[in-house]
């Protein structure tokens, strides 16, 4: 009910001609919009996972907006400093994408080549360096590939039994339990790649198939060099994709992170995303102490120079946001309407 009336009002604000005056606007001039991307679909990940991952023709489209409406692509750094010494351009936007999967490379990169904008990418590390699929979510996928199939997981995790994975809620049941199982056990990343396997095996899926595909991979070391070389920004995503809620392990997180990123891009990363969009303002004089220049979430808003610089809020974009609903961003008329409570990311 409320996408609905929110397109409705929407539609009328640009057929009146509201946009082109919201954009033309101090009040938009003043404020940065950060667009946040996911995963880009190689095979059908788009249709598992619609809040994650959009398609390569999607995201072609969402860059033909922001040249039709006039927007100012600026590199997440530089948009961070202009907008807080109060110099951005008409209709700015930073482009950003969460995480670093292999899709990134496959298929955003083209099409970011092909526009020339700059963009970064927030890379969790750990499995770019253990450069197997990402245990939770590859866990997710394959239960869902077999969506026509049943699974018995008491041998191999204990818990409840039969799973019919027919169902939503009982293919979440099973990945929970296959997770717990991962951390309840204190699995190591070899052990939690045997346990896909097995999994896999269990569900007639091709295992050595699917890790060739990459579909749940981040991309390794050499690709995250080759895209910085090519003017990809590397950013920081925690190494392990988690937000520590203690001082020195979240500190050690982030340490951990830029270590690696540094190591393979030669340049130190100073802006944050936080994972899962999960923060505390109790971690902004952390992130002082550590020297970090930004940290974006979750939460969706414009940015304006009253935006405290460690809680940034995105848009993240996704298929759920119609044509009109990404305009209104891009022209600051969005900011006004009342949105949900955002998603959580990977």
């Amino acid at each position: 009910m409320l996408k609905a009336a929110k397109q409705g009002v929407l539609s009328f604000a640009k057929r009146t001609g509201a946009f082109d005056l919201m954009i033309r606007s101090g009040f938009r001039g003043d404020r940065l919009l950060v667009l946040a991307y996911h995963g880009v679909a190689m095979e059908d990940e788009h249709k598992w996972n619609s809040s994650l991952y959009v398609t390569q023709k999607f995201l072609r489209r969402r860059f033909e907006l922001l040249n039709d409406n006039g927007c100012t692509v600026l590199a997440l750094g530089e948009a961070i400093d202009r907008l807080y010494s109060s110099s951005l351009p008409q209709r700015a936007v930073a482009i950003t994408f969460d995480d670093g999967g292999y899709n990134f490379f496959a298929k955003a990169l083209p099409v970011v080549s092909e526009f020339e904008f700059p963009v970064t990418v927030y890379l969790t590390t750990y499995y770019s360096v253990f450069n197997r699929p990402v245990f939770p979510v590859a866990a997710d996928y394959l239960l869902w590939k077999a969506r026509g199939n049943s699974i018995d997981l008491r041998d191999l995790v204990g818990g409840n039994g039969r799973f019919d994975l027919s169902s939503i809620s009982s293919r979440k049941a099973a990945r929970d339990q296959i997770v717990s199982f991962g951390g309840t056990r204190s699995l190591s990343a070899r052990e939690k790649d045997d346990l896909l396997a097995e999994l896999a095996r269990r569900l007639s899926i091709d295992y050595q198939e699917f890790c060739d595909a990459r579909l749940m991979s981040l991309m390794d070391q050499s690709e995250v060099s080759s895209i910085s070389r090519a003017g990809v920004d590397i950013q920081l995503h925690t190494h392990r994709h988690r937000v520590p809620s203690e001082k020195n392990t979240f500190l050690k997180e982030i340490r951990d992170n830029a270590d690696v990123i540094r190591s393979t891009t030669g340049r130190s990363p100073s802006h944050l995303c936080y994972p899962s969009g999960e923060y505390s303002s109790l971690m902004f004089p952390w992130l002082r102490e550590a020297n970090i220049a930004s940290a974006t979430t979750c939460e969706t808003a414009l940015v304006g120079t009253g935006t405290e610089r460690f809680a940034i809020p995105r848009l993240v974009d996704t298929a759920h946001l119609s044509e009109v609903e990404f305009e209104g961003w891009l022209a600051g008329v969005s900011h006004f309407l009342p949105q949900r409570t955002a998603a959580r990311a990977a």
